[in-house]
Parts: C-alpha cells; structure tokens; sequence
C-alpha cells in the first residue's frame, strides 16, 4: 500500500473513535463540575484529578499495545478466553491500576502538607482514589479488552483504536467513579 492509501486507512479507521473520544472528554469535564462541590469538603481533590486520569492512560495503554501486539503476532485470539499472555498483562494492569491509585492519594497528601496548602486527610484521598481506581481497573480493563477484540474483527488496527479507547473510557469512568467515591467516603466518614 502507498503511503496516501496508509494514511487515509489510518484517518477513516480513527476519525470516529476520536470524534466518540470528543464527546466522551466533553462528558467527564461535565462530570468534573459535579465534583468541584466536593473540593471545600476534601482539599487537594483537584489536585489528583488531572494525575488519576493520565495513569489511567498509562497502565491501560500499556495493556492495550500489549494486547495489540500479541493481535498482530496471532498470540492472543480476539476472544475472552483463558490465555497465559492475556491473563498475566490483565493482572499486571490491575495491580499497577490499583498501586498507582494508592501512591497518588500518598502523594498529594504529602505534597500538600509539604507546601503548607490545606488538605484533606490521608485516608481520605487514599480511600477516594482506592474506590476510583478499583472501580476504573474493571471498567477499562474489559471495556479496552471488548473493544479492540471487536475492532479486530471488524478489520480494524488496534493500534488505531487503543489510545482513544483508553483516554476516552478513562475519562468517562475515572471521573464518574471518583464523583462514585466522593459520595461514598462523605457518607463513610
């Protein structure tokens, strides 16, 4: 294939899932209204908003080229089925997801009381970001695995697909479940 026909299969493959990206990243900033009333109640909320949602990026766009990768190199099926490859990049995606949740919570406590800015308390940003991320893991998990195995069998790249599947369904689900987890620590605590 020349190099016009490369690129204009790789537009007409990711011009609708970056226009669905469109609307999914308008959605969260929606979302991120709703949450801005909780900021008084746990300072430093916003602070891990824009972190918690480029790990979410990072560990699941790591399982997507993986996924990708084993698609093109005919190691892994397009199906949910057990396969060693498969199940040992979704762990390892889950315990990063879950980790790297836990450590932003850490973190922002930390850095906020080293610069003397008010802050929530440490369980309550761990406990935030413990729900969130959980919740996210699953989502992005088998929403990224469902949607690159189908586009494969439509013909479509994964490569394509992974980075705006994975920023979009970490935005949607990364904001909606950390609003999810404010609420549910403010009736916790």
């Amino acid at each position: 294939m020349s190099v016009r026909g490369d690129f204009w299969s790789i537009y007409r493959e990711a011009l609708p899932i970056l226009l669905i990206a469109l609307g999914g990243g308008l959605f969260a900033g929606l979302v991120l209204e709703g949450i801005l009333e909780s900021v008084d109640r746990f300072p430093g909320l916003l602070v891990m908003v824009p972190v918690f949602l480029a790990t979410r990026g990072n560990v699941y766009g790591a399982l997507g080229g993986r996924i990708s990768s084993g698609l093109h190199q005919g190691l892994i099926e397009p199906r949910f089925e057990w396969n060693d490859r498969l199940v040992n990049a979704v762990i390892a995606s889950f315990v990063n997801g879950i980790g790297i949740s836990i450590v932003i919570g850490v973190v922002t406590w930390g850095a906020l009381l080293v610069i003397g800015w008010e802050v929530a308390a440490l369980y309550e940003l761990v406990g935030i970001m413990l729900v969130a991320g959980v919740l996210t893991s699953i989502v992005l998990i088998f929403g990224l695995l469902a949607l690159i195995f189908l586009g494969y069998k439509h013909g479509y790249d994964p490569d394509n697909l992974v980075g705006p599947i994975v920023t979009t369904l970490g935005d949607i689900f990364g904001m909606l479940f950390m609003l999810f987890a404010i609420g549910l620590v403010e009736v916790l605590v």
